[in-house]
């Protein structure tokens, strides 16, 4: 062993006990389920705790194959996210989750099978997928499972697993993945998604630097079904009441709507770029719109480019655009139609830009920053 294992082993032994087997926040009492590989780094020891008498995904999942030493708070919360990007759907889906951020998602258009969804999420950025925590919210079955064993995976978490798909994520034999943690978790129809759900016992707590609290309703939407986008208008002095003049296809209408699901789990300043009900490419953590813009248009350049044409396809922006600059670069790469809030002085003059550049502009009904 390694002097570096060493003294993480010793730094873990001497911390890791000091968690309660309960604790109780806000009125709930919390019971303890297990002492974690370690926190966000290997030095930072952490503990899992769930709610008492409350059912989720995660509370009630169950660890069906461990890894060598267990999860990690970064596991946690790479499952976290992706499951609350796939319980937006219906149809089969899968999001992949590197640094609680998609790095791909996908969801079953024209009867993919489950195994084409995954690859879809996959190889929207397969560098970054290589480790990455996968999520389903559908039973996975064996040819998926197959499939999942080609690149390394940290963890694959499923309502369910056929016995088939089981066995293969457990061989023994699979040196790739021979650590790979399958996890199946609760179920996700009683996850608030949208405004009006109730949401009382679903509070965002944010810990700051001093222990101090912040205590917030989580992220939900008004975006609910496509007939819930509403075409973009504004009006100014110089420009008088202007509206988007371009329409999305049916198809696009559905992409815009996967991304804005896609992108409430994306930390801003984020884009996402959808086409076929995949992601091409995610653009996030930037500290101006038109710079996550440009990042996922690089990104797909540098490695998607060439499974799927990024021409007519959608984006979802998570706030407004200041300036017309943003659509114009996002036209450019070849986007045709987009989702964004409202809210900026120059929305009439992004709306007339967006009409120049025959691009379909859509007004969201809120901003969806992320700030994990």
């Amino acid at each position: 062993m390694s002097t570096e294992k060493l003294n993480r082993s010793s730094y873990l032994s001497q911390h890791l006990g000091d968690y309660p087997d309960s604790a109780e926040l806000l009125g709930l009492t919390y019971e303890k389920v297990d002492d974690l590989r370690y926190g966000t780094n290997p030095h930072q020891s952490a503990a899992f705790y769930r709610p008492l008498g409350r059912k989720g995904p995660i509370a009630d999942m169950k660890i069906l194959k461990s890894g060598k030493s267990g999860l990690s708070q970064t596991n946690l919360e790479d499952l976290s996210y992706a499951l609350n990007i796939v319980k937006f759907f219906d149809k089969p889906a899968c999001a992949c989750m590197k640094h609680v951020n998609p790095s791909g998602a996908a969801v079953s258009v024209d009867g993919d099978s489950l195994r084409q969804v995954y690859i879809k999420a996959r190889d929207c950025d397969p560098r970054a997928a290589f480790g990455s925590v996968i999520a389903f919210n559908c039973a996975l079955d064996a040819e998926t499972a197959a499939e999942v064993m080609t690149s390394f995976v940290e963890c694959v978490a499923a309502p369910d697993f056929s016995p088939e798909a089981l066995a293969i994520l457990s061989n023994p034999e699979a040196k790739l993945n021979r650590h790979l943690r399958v996890i199946q978790c609760g179920s996700l129809e009683d996850l608030p998604k949208y405004q009006g759900d109730d949401c009382r016992a679903y509070q965002t707590l944010k810990v700051l630097l001093d222990g101090s609290i912040i205590i917030a309703e989580p992220l939900l939407t008004n975006m609910r079904q496509v007939s819930d986008l509403k075409a973009a208008s504004a009006e100014s002095k110089s420009l008088g009441r202007v509206q988007s003049a371009v329409n999305a296809s049916a198809s696009q209408l559905e992409d815009l709507l996967t991304a804005w699901y896609v992108n409430i789990n994306v930390r801003s300043n984020g884009v996402v770029i959808v086409k076929n009900g995949g992601t091409l490419c995610v653009g996030t953590g930037e500290q101006d719109r038109v710079g996550a813009i440009e990042q996922a248009v690089e990104k797909y350049r540098q490695k998607y480019s060439g499974k799927e044409d990024i021409k007519d396809a959608v984006m979802a922006s998570d706030g407004f655009f200041p300036f017309p600059d943003g659509v114009e670069v996002a036209a450019k790469a070849g986007v045709s139609a987009i989702i964004a809030p409202a809210g900026s002085i120059k929305d009439a003059e992004v709306i007339t830009r967006a009409n120049q550049l025959g691009v379909a502009l859509y007004h969201a009904p809120e901003r969806v920053f992320s700030h994990h």
